[in-house]
């Protein structure tokens, strides 16, 4: 990576991330988008979701939501090398490192991903074209090179999040779409 392009990526980061600490309508918000993604989800197999942290887009509720939808929900639990495993969620969030909480279940391997017919994934921004910024530790790029061909990947976002562009690496995987609190939007 150029020192160019990680100076971007980094204050693109720091700048969105300091605006989603300070938004005022984030409960609203987050209903918004678990609303536009229960839809997307009702009735597939398996789903490939994730935990929102604190002040990520979807809120707490996300895995429940989609959940309820999907007749199956993998989520991350993350690695000693930062890679992404798989667990099948049952209801209950164990706290792990890093801050995050992750399913208790069984890892069913970093293959796991391979199996899911929707791939949502969080993300700081994404531009247009589908580059996805996220938080800087590469799990999710990696992790989204095990996506299966033709797998719809999504992306959550509050709306001021989808740019116009944003600075890309050969590693990036991109998305196909994002849904934010005003609905789907294909890339």
């Amino acid at each position: 990576m150029s020192e160019r392009t990680h100076q971007a990526k980094t204050e693109t980061r720091a700048g969105l991330l300091a605006a989603r600490r300070s938004r005022p309508d984030q409960a609203a918000q987050d209903a918004g988008v678990r609303a536009h993604l229960a839809p997307l989800v009702a009735d597939l197999g398996t789903v490939a979701g994730y935990v929102p942290l604190p002040n990520e887009p979807g809120g707490a509720a996300l895995p429940e939501i989609l959940a309820s939808a999907a007749r199956r929900l993998l989520l991350p639990v993350l690695r000693p090398d930062r890679d992404l495993d798989w667990a099948v969620y049952t209801g209950v969030l164990v706290p792990a490192g890093y801050g995050l909480r992750e399913p208790s279940g069984p890892r069913l391997g970093p293959a796991a991903i391979s199996e899911a017919e929707l791939v949502v994934v969080p993300a700081v921004a994404v531009d247009r074209a589908g580059v996805r910024l996220g938080r800087g530790g590469g799990s999710y790029d990696r992790a989204l090179a095990r996506v299966g061909p033709g797998t719809l990947i999504v992306a959550v976002l509050y709306g001021d999040e989808l740019v116009d562009r944003l600075p890309r690496e050969p590693h990036d995987v991109r998305v196909h779409a994002v849904v934010t609190p005003a609905g789907l939007v294909r890339l």
